[in-house]
């Protein structure tokens, strides 16, 4: 996607990075309305919308903090596309059914398909990495909470009163075990790479 020119809606990415009330304000006056009637038209509340809208907000941050991402399609298109996405796979959660999608109500728009796409399977991966993270002991999360804040393994052993070598080592046990445990998940294999 590199070759592709961003699309002028990338302010609303930068507005969400940035914090910016102004951008935010935008996004809830001009786009999720269409979502939350979209939801309550397909079995939803506006609650349930209002759910919807907050964890895909919450997934493009994390993924344009953590990726970059770069918007080369409408935000409209984009935005509308991975809360339906989110909806759809509650319903399909709630109630253990195949749940077919209304093809006339989704975008033509090819890069909106592969922009939702990517931030929806990014989304799918930081929850198993969260679920599987929160399974490990306290001391390999503590540790890894530890290296997550501070690049440095010597201030990560100061500041956990244990010896460089030691922290080292724990760090590779603890990050061997996360990946065990994501890779022998179920919802591993089920997430698109």
């Amino acid at each position: 996607m590199g070759e592709k020119k961003n699309h002028e809606d990338q302010k609303y990415i930068n507005g969400l990075l940035q914090n910016n009330s102004f951008i935010i304000q935008a996004i809830y006056d001009k786009f999720v309305p269409k979502v939350v009637n979209y939801i309550k038209q397909n079995s939803g509340s506006v609650h349930q919308a209002q759910d919807v809208v907050q964890d895909t907000l919450i997934t493009i941050f994390n993924q344009a903090s953590a990726k970059n991402l770069q918007l080369t399609c409408p935000f409209d298109a984009y935005f509308f596309l991975l809360c339906k996405c989110k909806w759809l796979n509650e319903l399909k959660k709630s109630s253990n059914k195949e749940v077919t999608i209304n093809e006339e109500v989704l975008s033509k728009n090819d890069d909106a398909h592969e922009l939702a796409f990517e931030t929806s399977v990014f989304g799918e991966k930081q929850v198993l990495f969260a679920e599987m993270f929160a399974k490990l002991g306290d001391a390999c999360k503590d540790l890894l909470k530890a290296t997550f804040k501070t690049k440095s393994m010597e201030d990560v052993a100061k500041n956990l009163g244990v010896t460089y070598a030691y922290a080292r080592k724990k760090k590779s046990l603890c990050i061997g075990k996360l990946t065990e445990l994501v890779r022998s998940s179920p919802k591993f294999n089920q997430i698109k790479m």
